[in-house]
């Protein structure tokens, strides 16, 4: 199975797109591009094999991406904030994706919004197969 994430916009807020799999859909956040910087930036376009495995910081298990370049420990996890945390904004990744029923602002920054049910549906849409994720650039 191969789902896809599709960047639509790029701010120091954020990376913000569409994850889609199957009949599943959602928001999706990133953090903004800094040259791959590990724990700043969001990853690199490509694909990337994602597996069900469990996860010591978050005590559970979570989807995990394989291989990613220069990169350790990319997951899909909720987060509502994404932004440059290096100028001051509100950041709740360290380079992994965040999904969210729907996109608005929180304390004047762009952010996701439902976020831990969005996660939840993944999850349960998955079932803990293994997929494939494809990450475009709009």
């Amino acid at each position: 199975m191969r789902a896809q994430l599709r960047r639509i916009q790029k701010s120091d807020a954020g990376t913000f797109g569409v994850l889609s799999v199957g009949t599943f859909q959602s928001y999706s956040g990133e953090c903004p591009w800094r040259d791959n910087a590990s724990g700043l930036s969001c990853i690199p376009p490509g694909v990337y094999k994602v597996a069900w495995a469990p996860s010591p910081r978050l005590k559970r298990n979570t989807y995990r991406l394989i291989d990613v370049p220069e990169r350790s420990g990319v997951l899909i996890h909720s987060a509502n904030y994404m932004g440059d945390r290096t100028i001051g904004l509100k950041c709740q990744l360290l380079g992994c994706i965040a999904l969210g029923e729907k996109r608005g602002t929180m304390d004047g920054q762009t952010a996701l919004l439902l976020s831990f049910p969005a996660v939840r549906r993944f999850e349960q849409y998955l079932d803990g197969q293994p997929f494939e994720l494809e990450v475009a650039d709009a």
